[in-house]
């Protein structure tokens, strides 16, 4: 097989099987190409053969890394740097690989014993000391709750995880690259670096949701210390790419990772994590439902699933991706196409945004804004009509209609959900609207509805917009 200068290969990988020649190389192309090669490189143990991009290299193992990254990540696997690829390839992460050697000793490393130390050689200038120990103290309580293991801090010598922030190449062979990138990286169980752990300097530490959060960064790393690889399960907290959270905890993916070293909690109650839920699980429920400038936004717990016309397959994140200062475990949502705002409802409270930007006197009272009585203390499900500019508010078996134009409820209102929307199950979980028709969900199921009718004009599965193709 011939064999093309790696830059030159990446860069025609963006035009197969989408143009009949390839396009003019642009600037961003050739920088797109660049952060291509260094991640796998990096992480997905693409050979380095020497000085930057000027070797050759295969054009199959080049492709094979690439759908190797995507399978990783729940990508679709094409083995060419798609926008999804790059958008991925461009976020900060740690700097353990997702493939290849990083280890100082064969095998699966761990500890020989469960009572382990640690020292703090440094601190960063971004935080007080004070909470960088208790970043540092409650990332290990983490692993300790769902473990026999247990951590003690000493301040001299030599313990058996060292925690430094250094920044560039600090003589461990594994040089740090500035801001954004690569945040940190820790060593598996072993001598001499073994469970050590860096933090890049030039990164701004903090102990908010603002970039990077120094106690979610170290969690994972001390993940890494133990014995733990990267996982696969985006709501995990050993997952390789940075996404703030309100609340650092361990998944039951991680739980069962790291009893699987070191054996059960000596706890009387069983440590247990939140699992991330399988966008074609039959028994799917949501919180709630919206569009959201023409795309559907499915939410459970901390997570959502977006899906639209231009690209099928769902996308599954965290909440906090887009909006980090909202909840988890929101009860309704709707969109105010008029204002270019969505809504997120969670108790008697509730926020609004605008894009990804969360709007400044947030959250809100739900009496005082909207005219509720006191006895409603959430909202289950809510949907708002652009053409009358009435939004429908469903509370237990009763629903209110709110006039977006008059800023007040309607008069006669709460009404009973049975008499107007006949069929439709007494408590509705989250409702949306699209080409004229009201989509219900209730439990796993979804109910298409037509207002003009006010027939059921099918059942479904809740996660039938998925696209999944064995439910």
């Amino acid at each position: 097989m011939a064999r093309l200068p790696l830059l030159l290969l990446l860069l025609l990988l963006w035009d197969v099987g989408s143009h009949g020649f390839p396009t003019p190389i642009s600037e961003t192309q050739e920088q797109d190409a660049d952060i291509v090669q260094k991640y796998l490189e990096n992480y997905y143990n693409l050979k380095k053969d020497g000085e930057k991009i000027v070797k050759q290299k295969s054009q199959s193992t080049v492709v094979e890394k690439l759908k190797e990254m995507q399978k990783f990540f729940g990508l679709k696997v094409t083995g060419r740097p798609d926008a999804d690829t790059l958008n991925v390839m461009k976020k900060a992460r740690c700097g353990v690989p997702d493939v290849g050697q990083y280890v100082l000793t064969e095998g699966k490393p761990r500890w020989d014993r469960t009572d382990l130390t640690y020292r703090i050689e440094n601190y960063t200038p971004d935080l007080p000391r004070a909470e960088v120990d208790d970043a540092i103290d409650k990332s290990f309580q983490l692993w300790s709750d769902a473990s026999p293991l247990t951590f003690t801090k000493i301040f001299e010598g030599e313990a058996d995880i060292m925690i430094s922030f250094v920044r560039g190449d600090h003589r461990d062979n594994s040089p740090f690259d500035g801001p954004g990138g690569t945040l940190a990286h820790a060593f598996q169980p072993g001598p001499r670096l073994g469970g050590d752990t860096h933090f890049d300097e030039d990164e701004k530490w903090t102990s908010d949701f603002n970039d990077y959060n120094l106690h979610r960064v170290a969690a994972h790393e001390f993940g890494h210390s133990l014995g733990l690889a990267h996982s696969t399960d985006i709501g995990a907290l050993m997952y390789p790419t940075y996404i703030y959270t309100d609340e650092v905890q361990l998944s039951q993916d991680d739980i069962d990772g790291i009893q699987a070293i070191y054996g059960p909690s000596p706890n009387p109650i069983p440590p247990t994590g939140p699992q991330t839920p399988q966008p074609c699980d039959s028994k799917l429920t949501f919180d709630a439902v919206t569009t959201v400038r023409g795309e559907l936004m499915f939410f459970i717990d901390r997570f959502y699933m977006r899906v639209n016309s231009y690209f099928p397959e769902v996308e599954q994140n965290f909440i906090s991706i887009f909006w980090p200062s909202l909840p988890k475990g929101l009860e309704a949502a709707y969109e105010a196409a008029e204002r270019d705002e969505i809504r997120f409802f969670k108790g008697d409270k509730y926020w609004a945004a605008q894009g990804q930007d969360v709007l400044q006197g947030y959250p809100k009272n739900i009496h005082r804004s909207f005219g509720f009585p006191r006895t409603v203390s959430s909202i289950d499900a809510a949907v708002s009509d652009e053409e009358t500019g009435k939004t429908y508010f469903f509370v237990a078996d009763k629903y209110w209609r709110y006039d977006e134009y008059k800023q007040s409820m309607d008069p006669d209102f709460p009404r009973m959900i049975e008499e107007d929307f006949p069929g439709i199950e007494n408590k509705v979980d989250a409702v949306f609207q699209k080409d004229g028709f009201l989509y219900f969900f209730h439990g796993p199921r979804q109910f298409k509805f037509d207002p003009q009718t006010k027939r059921i004009l099918s059942v479904d599965k809740a996660n039938s917009w998925f696209n999944c193709r064995n439910y």
